[in-house]
């Protein structure tokens, strides 16, 4: 029989005797769950990520198409002087 097995967490071979991953801290009480594979990653929370309203949507779509409007303006120009 084997002397390791996979973290499911890190796939780390860890001795069967180890009370932790020594790769990512993984144990039995709190870690060798799925739940907690990004606990230790400072991920943004969904309420601090930064969602654009319908009304920056609109900003940037409109922006955009000055911006197109005023390229062809300027092809145009150039083509014909």
């Amino acid at each position: 029989m084997s002397d390791y097995f996979v973290c499911p967490i890190c796939g780390t071979d860890v001795s069967i005797k180890a009370a932790v991953c020594p790769e990512c801290g993984s144990d039995e009480e709190t870690g060798w769950s799925e739940n907690t594979m990004y606990d230790g990653i400072d991920l943004p929370d969904i309420n601090e990520s930064n969602v654009q309203t319908s009304g920056s949507i609109l900003h940037n779509k409109l922006f955009l198409c000055i911006v197109a409007v005023l390229t062809i303006l300027a092809i145009i120009w150039l083509y014909l002087i």
